[in-house]
């Protein structure tokens, strides 16, 4: 075939092409949205975010199914069945410790919810503020002989941090074992100067769900955002406080970040120990065992506490499931604090049926948080727990990043995990689970120390058209910012 009849093919084939090019692009648009139904449709929770899937693959063709592939399939689901827990036994999971109250089905659901039991003999103790919380934790790395497991989201290298990397890399250089882990995320996408610092300095430390591979992308939208330290396997902290300059509050006029954090001791710690291993094998491949990360534990005080975690593995929506069956079983008092509060339905119709059956539901949000957008998402959030009867209190600044539960002032709930589909679905959290009446009445009278001042239905309609409109927009996106 000489080049003038190359030409000719040439040319007949892009007139072919440019004559059938809606009918090639609509049949491909046809075959890949109908994959993306039909892999929707077969996965186990049929919801509305998969029907709010279809349209979006169905109207805005090829851009829709590009963003379920980077966004709408969750990937850690399979990784999580390769590597979390394979080569560990699982512990019994019921509870031996029986209730005779009205608490004795929650106890009953959190057993089968979180796949572990509630444990006597512990001692919890709340710091406020990272004035209160870093010197302990300091502390407990200081007077580790056997083994350091740190967790945490935020985790700077700015003057607080880095008093952090220089015990941690002195435990280290003592001959403690010593596994960091920090947030892909949350402690620098692009670079984590505190990550940098702990391997420049010998210490093992690993990178929750952090890639800067293209094809990797869609982990960006899942964040570890526990908070936990452990000291040879006894003693633990864990709670809503991150590591940074932003939680100390001497000395600070304004800016601080307000928080509240807690010190375990008893045989719950093993708990929270295991739940560290797993992640550090789901991080690393790489198996903590032995009596220097789980040594024998004794009673160390009068709380009852369970581990609840939860994640977008085989740990999906544990702690609002449990969430929910607080809810459900209340009959005097439900106190809630969070940083941000914007869930789904679900747990704000459970909220709105308390009030309406005469329990006395009470939710603290913050004034002013650190991010504007999720203030507004919670205030399009709101309105229906005002019509049932539910106060909602504002209080003042500084920042207040706690996460603080209690029921009818004998259980609460504390720990990682905000009020926000954020938190409840696309993180990996970590929240303890604790029966005690001691420590509820010292979080709801931590609670009432706040200065609050009171969100009325005639608050919220004082928001400009602008201002509905911008909240409305923010707690519809809320899983992705």
């Amino acid at each position: 075939m000489d080049s003038g009849q190359n030409v000719l093919v040439i040319n007949a084939m892009e007139a072919w092409f440019h004559a059938f090019r809606p009918l090639v692009l609509l049949v491909l648009h046809i075959a890949l949205s109908g994959a993306v139904t039909v892999h929707l449709l077969r996965t186990p929770r049929v919801n509305r975010s998969a029907a709010a899937w279809v349209g979006l693959v169905w109207l805005a063709p090829f851009i829709g199914t590009a963003l379920y592939l980077f966004l709408g399939i969750n990937r850690v689901r399979r990784r999580a069945a390769a590597f979390r827990g394979v080569n560990r036994p699982a512990p019994p999971w019921l509870s031996t410790t029986k209730r005779d109250d009205h608490l004795t089905a929650l106890n009953l659901a959190g057993d089968r919810i979180a796949k572990r039991p509630v444990l006597e003999g512990n001692a919890i103790t709340a710091l406020h503020n990272g004035d209160e919380g870093y010197p302990p934790m300091l502390a407990a790395i200081a007077a580790a002989k056997e083994s350091l497991a740190l967790s945490s989201y935020l985790f700077r290298a700015d003057g607080i941090g880095r008093k952090f990397i220089e015990a941690l890399t002195a435990a280290s250089g003592r001959g403690v074992s010593v596994c960091v882990i920090v947030d892909g995320i949350g402690s620098g996408y692009f670079s984590s100067a505190a990550y940098r610092h702990l391997r420049h300095n010998g210490v093992p430390a690993a990178r929750f769900m952090h890639s800067s591979l293209p094809w990797r992308m869609p982990f960006i939208n899942l964040r570890s955002h526990k908070k936990l330290l452990i000291a040879d396997g006894c003693v633990a902290f864990t709670g809503g406080l991150n590591i940074g300059d932003e939680n100390l509050t001497a000395g600070r006029a304004s800016g601080a970040v307000l928080d509240t954090h807690f010190r375990v001791e008893g045989p719950i710690v093993s708990h929270l120990a295991r739940s560290f291993a797993d992640d550090w094998y789901f991080c690393t491949g790489k198996e903590l065992s032995g009596s220097a990360w789980y040594p024998a534990l004794h009673a160390a005080g009068t709380s009852t506490a369970r581990v609840v975690t939860s994640g977008p593995d085989q740990d999906l929506e544990k702690i609002e499931f449990l969430m929910l069956e607080a809810i459900g079983c209340a009959k005097l008092s439900i106190r809630v604090m969070t940083p941000y509060f914007a869930p789904d339905d679900r747990l704000i119709t459970a909220l709105c049926l308390a009030a309406l059956r005469g329990v006395s539901v009470e939710l603290i949000l913050p004034k002013r948080s650190n991010h504007e957008y999720m203030d507004g998402a919670a205030r399009a959030s709101i309105g229906p727990l005002l019509e049932s009867g539910c106060k909602v209190w504002a209080h003042q600044l500084p920042f207040d990043h706690s996460k603080l539960m209690t029921v009818d002032g004998l259980w609460c709930l504390l720990g990682s995990a905000n009020w926000d589909i954020r938190s409840l679905r696309l993180n990996f959290e970590l929240d303890l689970e604790v029966y005690c009446p001691i420590m509820a009445r010292r979080l709801d009278e931590h609670m009432n120390s706040l200065q609050l001042e009171p969100i009325t239905p005639e608050i919220l309609a004082q928001r400009s058209l602008a201002r509905v409109l911008r909240d409305g927009v923010a707690m519809l996106l809320m899983p992705y910012l």
